[in-house]
């Protein structure tokens, strides 16, 4: 398979809710929410991609070629490529339904796995969303990150219960999610969480927690303060507020204020190996891809996943080539221009 054919069966299979566009860039499916759009406008989705596109690559090729090594350490593990497929859910409520939810959920765990790195699953009003997960996780040896919405604390434990017995390696709550309208239209008691909640899950488990939703200096010092293991600067897509300023933007202040303190994931816009790039000389540790893996997984399963997280891997490579990093240290915020 390539990824042309991947694309065209993607876009047999999940018309009419995703175009599968040439640029995923959300200026089609603005609004389309339940959908894959961003809200009203789609301003906040566009503003990631566009903020993207405006950071300059400088190239150097005058060094000592030592070869290029894409791979990072993250919760006491190694992979392959910086870059971990976001969290999404809903197949039959923002897609079509043409896959299952577990069978989304085996491609991308699966997929991602096979390509070394690694998915983090979602959950949403139907309780189906994160249990369906688990089993695959635990075949999958726990090399995923399943995701909780910020639901009642009692209602996160218990849930945080079931992933340890599927050995996750960590686990996430997109916190961004309380602004959603699809859990809103559900009737699902979601809502923002304090330092203390946020403390409260962490104390609950040793299993590494991730805070995604994060935006500001002041966001990252709270998920610091509640003891998270790391942080996901992300608008959740730009489905959640429409003026948004574009996620890679706020890296190098976020950054700067919490140091090495933190884990720092970035999502919103990464569509190519040059985006990755980009967005670890802003400050980010390793990014996560969401639409385009969906994508992915509808064209062609888990050797989908595989195929665009290497194609991905390979774009990143290339850049590292052509600006003298040969590793992702080297991916400093001088190798680009703002």
């Amino acid at each position: 398979m390539t990824y042309q054919e991947l694309l065209e069966k993607a876009r047999a299979r999940m018309a009419p809710q995703c175009r599968v566009c040439k640029e995923c860039n959300g200026v089609v499916c603005k609004g389309e929410i339940p959908g894959t759009g961003g809200k009203g406008s789609g301003a906040a989705f566009k503003n990631c991609i566009e903020f993207l596109s405006s950071v300059k690559i400088k190239m150097d090729t005058i060094y000592e070629n030592k070869g290029q090594d894409t791979s990072f350490l993250m919760f006491g593990k190694k992979f392959k490529y910086p870059m971990f497929v976001a969290p999404i859910g809903g197949m039959n409520l923002n897609y079509n339904g043409a896959i299952t939810e577990e069978e989304y959920d085996d491609a991308v765990v699966f997929g991602a796995l096979n390509a070394g790195v690694a998915a983090f699953t979602g959950d949403g009003p139907n309780d189906s969303l994160f249990l369906d997960s688990l089993p695959i996780i635990k075949k999958a040896g726990g090399i995923a990150v399943p995701t909780v919405k910020p639901w009642k604390n009692n209602n996160v434990i218990e849930k945080v219960r079931l992933l340890e017995k599927a050995d996750a390696m960590a686990f996430a709550m997109d916190i961004d999610s309380a602004g959603l309208i699809n859990l809103a239209l559900a009737g699902k008691p979601v809502s923002a969480k304090s330092v203390e909640e946020l403390s409260e899950i962490t104390a609950s488990t040793k299993v590494p927690f991730i805070v995604k939703g994060i935006m500001t200096v002041e966001g990252a010092q709270k998920a610091l303060e509640a003891g998270a293991y790391g942080i996901v600067v992300s608008s959740h897509g730009g489905r959640v507020l429409e003026h948004a300023p574009a996620t890679c933007s706020m890296l190098p202040e976020i950054r700067k204020s919490v140091g090495n303190k933190l884990k720092i994931f970035v999502d919103g816009g990464i569509r190519s190996g040059a985006d990755v790039f980009k967005a670890i000389a802003l400050g980010a540790d390793a990014v996560l891809i969401g639409r385009p893996y969906v994508i992915a997984a509808f064209g062609g399963g888990s050797e989908g996943v595989e195929l665009y997280t290497e194609k991905i891997g390979a774009e990143l490579r290339d850049i590292m080539v052509m600006t003298g990093c040969k590793n992702l240290k080297d991916i400093t915020i001088d190798k680009i221009i703002l």
